[in-house]
């Protein structure tokens, strides 16, 4: 008897909790839907558990002593209910955390965080990972020229447009790749500000990428003299290439770093896997055939004509003689 009404007991509450348990099921589970760009990649990705050796570098051990946690949920960065009202909801000094307590020291101002090199004019492509699906406008925003990385970012820092959106990308592999041309009047250390606003829910991502724009290299008067036979001189690399956890698609010379490197803790905005150094102008160029190491073909095949010319001529004056 008392098996039959256990029995019976646990049959009504699996037929009354079935429908429940989908909705138990995702309030148990931990937060999904999320995300953050993984290239270039973010402060709360890089310095998070899954940020690989960069999450060691100074800037990161700096920020989660500051935070008094680390970025375990760096998909999480997100501000309910903002409707576009960001530079009032969101203070300046604190735009990398979203003005969130739990993220506050991403806000850091220094400028040896992590960065990812990219080309000025060249191609963005950004990697952002998420879980599900949402639609929503992806909107990016790159500091002003002049921007003092030592200094706390702030909206004066930013554009009032952004220089590139994306609405409603597809969702592929678990990213979002996301393509646009980058501003051509930038060098040196900037903040590209990305930020989400999802129509498929109440929420507004915000993220920053540090990135690393070269120089223009200097244009040479006149050609530097090569040596005979060599090629000319290797013109300096515009990209260098970080190593990192999410590809970077390709482009010439338009591709942004895949994803960077830990910085040093010097405060000079360091990015490992610099461009290799340049060949000096006017230095010449070794040939890839081995100069220097024997006479060339052209050479031997002059030298063993002169000897035929100078044993056909003796044989005639001999044949002459002779006559």
């Amino acid at each position: 008897m008392r098996r039959t009404t256990a029995h019976r007991t646990a049959t009504l509450a699996a037929t009354v909790l079935s429908p429940l348990l989908p909705a138990l099921l995702w309030a148990a589970a931990p937060a999904q839907a999320h995300g953050a760009p993984t290239t270039p990649v973010s402060r709360v990705y890089v310095c998070s558990p899954d940020g690989g050796s960069p999450s060691g570098s100074a800037a990161c051990r700096a920020a989660v002593a500051a935070n008094g946690a680390p970025f375990t949920a760096w998909d999480n960065l997100r501000v309910a209910n903002v409707n576009g009202r960001d530079r009032s909801t969101i203070p300046d000094g604190q735009l990398c955390s979203g003005g969130l307590p739990a993220y506050r020291g991403l806000d850091l101002a220094r400028s040896d965080w992590p960065s990812t090199r990219l080309t000025p004019g060249g191609t963005l492509r950004m990697t952002y990972v998420s879980t599900i699906p949402h639609t929503g406008t992806f909107e990016f925003f790159l500091t002003k020229p002049g921007y003092d990385p030592s200094r706390p970012l702030t909206w004066d820092d930013l554009p009032e447009r952004p220089f590139a959106q994306v609405k409603d990308p597809a969702l592929r592999d678990g990213a979002y790749r996301l393509t646009a041309e980058l501003p051509a009047d930038r060098t040196g250390h900037h903040v590209l500000y990305t930020v989400w606003r999802n129509s498929s829910t109440p929420d507004t991502y915000y993220s920053c990428s540090d990135v690393v724009f070269p120089a223009k290299a200097a244009t040479a008067s006149s050609p530097p003299p090569t040596a005979t036979g060599a090629g000319s001189p290797k013109p300096p690399s515009a990209d260098a290439s970080v190593p990192a956890g999410a590809a970077a698609g390709t482009g010439g010379g338009t591709t942004p770093s895949a994803v960077p490197a830990s910085g040093t803790g010097t405060g000079t905005g360091t990015v490992s896997g610099a461009p290799a150094a340049a060949t000096p102008a006017g230095t010449p160029v070794a040939s890839a055939s081995g100069a220097g190491s024997g006479p060339s073909a052209p050479m031997l095949a002059g030298g063993a004509a002169a000897v035929l010319v100078l044993i056909g001529g003796t044989t005639l004056v001999l044949r002459l003689r002779g006559r």
